[in-house]
């Protein structure tokens, strides 16, 4: 829908917004209208280069032309039905998905909080089935990130943060230790546990990638200790780190594997896909969603997934990636840059991220802050080395004007 269509100017539409709806994120001063490729135009038609790829979902490029064929030939035969029956997509898509990650089973959900969820339940309940009902507790990472439904929630290892504040008692059953810190993962372990669980890379935690000797310690602990090891790939599955999912890069393969983002390509759609084995731990009664496995997202997944592989997007991840972070490195205050393919953090050795963001904002060009000192990049896979050019280009200028505000404050304060 565009804005002529609707008969409200764009401040009549945004006053709407703040009318009538709860608001929870910063918005910027323009409507997103249309999108394509590496480019969202607001109303006036302008563009702004993306490299926040609506949070790392639109992977295979902004409406990408696939996936949006996908989706509305499914819309002409069926949108939706309960999951007693058979559906073509559900099918397609699970067997692309497991063959590809080398996967037995699938279970599909809304988003990937939800997968998390559906995760931690598989992980909680093959742990009682088997060993009894204590064996319920779950590892996880300080300064993770799973989600803000309730268990999601209580596994994010971030207690003194918005996202737990303010919100009662967190589920019990989960403890946190060092992420990259197989030591204190090993000292967490009790008599109660059931499963480790983390990123392979930390998004929300300041892009931190796991090393290779820590996932394959992990997993190794996991073996010895008859844990399950868990992976929330929400954010790096599907192509992001170079690889189809993350844990494919480190020759580690998990028990349990969330999905979501770049899955869909734009549409709502989470899984966890699971062994065969802990899979036996869901049987009717256990789990379910009225929405999970809906044909018209199932159908998106199926184009989005395949565009991916098909054209190698992965690979273009890391050769893109590898270029981004090189060029970032070479941006005045940069204390460190980090990350994995296109998922990438780029730490400035003042507090200026928030305002490089605005500062890019103005120019067109959009990225997201973590933290008062860490922007984060995670674009369209379909990134090119000049989409990185300009990006560099626009960063410059607003680190430049960002530090320069920012030492004038502290001069005059």
């Amino acid at each position: 829908m565009r804005l002529r269509d609707t008969g409200l100017t764009a401040e009549e539409l945004k006053a709407m917004v703040n009318k009538y709806m709860v608001e929870t994120y910063e918005r910027y001063d323009f409507i997103a209208e249309r999108a394509e490729g590496m480019y969202l135009y607001d109303e006036k038609g302008t563009p702004y280069l993306d490299f926040y790829g609506g949070v790392a979902v639109n992977s295979p490029g902004n409406c990408n032309p696939e996936v949006v064929k996908a989706a509305k030939d499914q819309m002409d035969d069926i949108m939706h039905t309960f999951n007693y029956p058979y559906t073509i997509p559900q099918a397609l898509l699970a067997k692309k998905i497991c063959d590809t990650i080398g996967m037995d089973k699938i279970f599909y959900q809304n988003s990937g909080t939800e997968a998390n969820e559906c995760m931690i339940k598989m992980a909680r309940k093959y742990g009682i089935d088997h060993y009894g009902p204590d064996k319920y507790h779950i590892i996880t990472a300080q300064k993770g990130f799973h989600g803000r439904t309730f268990g999601s929630m209580a596994a994010t290892g971030q207690p003194d943060t918005a996202i737990q504040q303010g919100f009662g008692p967190m589920l019990e059953g989960f403890t946190y230790a060092e992420y990259n810190n197989l030591e204190d993962f090993a000292s967490k372990v009790t008599d109660h546990t059931i499963a480790i669980m983390i990123e392979p890379v930390q998004g929300e935690g300041g892009v931190y990638p796991a090393t290779q000797e820590f996932m394959e310690g992990l997993r190794k602990l996991c073996d010895e200790k008859g844990l399950l090891l868990l992976l929330d790939e929400v954010q790096t599955g599907w192509g992001r780190t170079g690889t189809p999912m993350a844990y494919m890069g480190y020759g580690v393969k998990p028990d349990l594997v969330s999905m979501a983002k770049a899955m869909g390509g734009g549409m709502p759609i989470g899984a966890c896909c699971v062994t065969n084995e802990v899979a036996k731990a869901f049987t009717p009664g256990t789990h379910g969603s009225t929405y999970a496995g809906h044909a018209v997202a199932c159908a998106a997944a199926l184009a989005s997934v395949t565009e991916i592989l098909d054209k190698d997007l992965s690979g273009n991840a890391r050769r893109v990636g590898r270029y981004l972070r090189q060029e970032l490195a070479k941006l005045p205050h940069v204390k460190e840059v980090r990350g994995k393919g296109l998922l990438v953090g780029c730490e400035y050795d003042l507090p200026i991220a928030v305002e490089v963001k605005h500062e890019a904002l103005e120019r067109k060009v959009l990225f997201t802050a973590i933290g008062d000192q860490v922007n984060r990049m995670i674009p369209p896979l379909i990134a090119s080395k000049k989409d990185v050019d300009q990006l560099i280009c626009v960063m410059r200028e607003s680190i430049d004007e960002a530090a320069a505000k920012y030492l004038d404050m502290k001069m005059a304060g």
